[in-house]
């Protein structure tokens, strides 16, 4: 991983291509809250039943003033090829350079079943409406944590 980002930092401003062909930037969300969850890969089964989290509580967070952000290295059609399959109401953001990842610290070695190889990280950041880093979760997993996230995003003042 290049950066490590931690509580209090700024979170670093990007514009990535969207499901339904437009773009995102985290800055328009601004004064806003923003959970940004990072994801290895669309419709595997930790990253789908992530997704399926993050929107059956889709209202929840808009309630609480926080908009939802999926981000991983898969392409535009794949990332719709996922929502139509799953249903899925978040917007997800295809990094396909990964220089977002790299940005926010999810891109790096892992280790699985004895093999090396360069992936994303599972991590969510939470970002106040100040644009700074209010939260992270390092390693996540997936078994209640967008219930968590949740809780963390109504209990942020902004």
């Amino acid at each position: 991983m290049t950066t490590t980002l931690t509580e209090g930092d700024k979170a670093p401003d990007f514009t990535l291509p969207r499901d339904g062909g437009a773009t995102v930037t985290l800055s328009q969300f601004a004064p806003g809250k923003v959970v940004l969850y990072f994801y290895p890969k669309d419709d595997t089964p930790g990253c789908t039943l992530e997704a399926q989290d993050f929107t059956r509580l889709a209202a929840e967070f808009a309630a609480a003033g926080t908009t939802v952000i999926g981000i991983s290295k898969d392409s535009v059609a794949a990332h719709e090829k996922f929502c139509r399959k799953h249903g899925l109401g978040i917007i997800l953001a295809s990094d396909a350079e990964g220089h977002t990842c790299e940005d926010y610290g999810t891109w790096g070695e892992k280790k699985n079943y004895g093999k090396t190889y360069m992936g994303i990280t599972r991590t969510t950041f939470l970002i106040g409406a100040d644009g700074r880093i209010a939260r992270v979760w390092p390693k996540v997993s997936v078994k209640g944590h967008a219930e968590e996230v949740l809780a963390a995003a109504r209990a942020l003042q902004g």
